[in-house]
């Protein structure tokens, strides 16, 4: 016996036919859609750049300059503390241990003793 019987694969066919055509053309809202915008925001380009015309001077807006300073400073501290975050790689900590081990057997000699 097949699997999947011919009719059954007509009668499937046709019913997914008749379902998507159908899915298409209803509608399933009394309203009109409306459009998600409160009307054109777009600015049309004017050819100068950031919108300055040539001769006139840039005037910087309020956030501006706490901006600048604020985000330079936050760079110039996270480089100063990765410069002196702790080592904790296990690298490290397996030298450690191996020459701690080593002078504990008496193979390596203590390099405070010296």
């Amino acid at each position: 016996m097949p699997a999947v019987r011919p009719n059954a694969a007509v009668r499937a066919t046709r019913a997914l036919q008749q379902s998507s055509s159908s899915t298409t053309t209803r509608s399933f809202s009394a309203t009109a859609r409306a459009p998600a915008s409160h009307g054109p925001q777009f600015d049309p380009p004017t050819g100068w750049l950031f919108g300055v015309k040539p001769g006139e001077k840039y005037q910087k807006e309020g956030w501006e300059t706490p901006f600048f300073y604020g985000f330079c400073g936050s760079l110039v501290l996270a480089a100063i503390a990765y410069g002196f975050k702790p080592d904790t790689s296990i690298q490290t900590w397996a030298l450690e241990e191996a020459r701690r081990r080593l002078e504990a057997e008496g193979i390596l000699e203590d390099p405070e003793k010296k």
